[in-house]
């Protein structure tokens, strides 16, 4: 091991080890250093190490490791192609440890290749108190996405784990998931086509559901019509066990 062990060999570890069920942590001295080791390679570690000096050196330090944990998407606009009213299932709601704004929600959906931004209840409505902690996500079988570009089956969620909230251009923030109820509710059949590419999920069916229209404005389902535009993450790879992987999947 070298005296002056930074960029190239960390560069090296990242590389090797980010497939790989690890943790890479790197110890620093400081600002720079923390900032050049969370952004190495554009992947960066998973955390470092640092013997703080003072408050203020703290403060910096965890603005840099919340600011690595932001992720962005490339939101597009898809057409909705088809709406259809459906019987009951298990849905399941979402309540975080964060306050959600306005504009922002999950992405949730039926497909792995395609989800739809669902807003949060931040809206308030002439049926129910706004619940501004809360994303009323789908069925149980639907993805959700997580921190880390990896998907989890709403029906896995429970208290304690990390997902991602999402705005309506794109940036993500993590969010802890305080608590999940899961309970019958009828569901709304939403089919939204982008670039050839045909995508569906299963919301309840009630106003105070809503999706991202093309403006960035959140519209109750009971209002959207096909033809209307929405926020759609449309995502090149397959998934396995919630993971990104390259390899041709046929979903309907």
């Amino acid at each position: 091991m070298g005296k002056d062990w930074t960029v190239i060999p960390l560069e090296n570890i990242i590389a090797d080890l980010q497939n790989d069920n690890v943790k890479i942590i790197a110890a620093v001295d400081n600002v720079d250093e923390a900032k050049l080791a969370l952004e190495t390679l554009e992947v960066g570690t998973d955390g470092v190490l640092f013997t703080p000096k003072d408050f203020n050196q703290i403060k910096e330090i965890a603005d840099i490791v919340n600011d690595a944990s932001v992720s962005n998407f490339d939101l597009v606009n898809g057409t909705i192609t088809e709406i259809k009213d459906l019987i009951s299932g298990d849905r399941v709601c979402i309540d975080t440890a964060s306050m959600l704004n306005l504009g922002e929600g999950m992405l949730i959906g039926s497909y792995s290749k395609g989800l739809f931004l669902v807003h949060s209840e931040t809206l308030e409505s002439e049926y129910v108190a706004s619940r501004p902690f809360r994303v009323n996500a789908g069925p149980v079988q639907a993805y959700v996405m997580g921190p880390n570009n990896k998907t989890k089956y709403l029906s896995e969620i429970k208290t304690g784990d990390e997902l991602l909230a999402v705005n309506k251009d794109g940036i993500a923030r993590t969010v802890l998931v305080g608590r999940v109820k899961i309970e019958k509710r009828p569901f709304i059949l939403i089919e939204a086509e982008y670039d050839g590419i045909k995508i569906k999920t299963l919301l309840q069916n009630a106003e105070t559901i809503r999706l991202v229209n093309s403006n960035g404005v959140a519209v109750s389902v009971s209002e959207l019509e096909v033809g209307d535009k929405i926020k759609v993450f449309i995502d090149d790879n397959a998934r396995h066990f919630g993971m990104a992987i390259d390899e041709t999947i046929i979903e309907k």
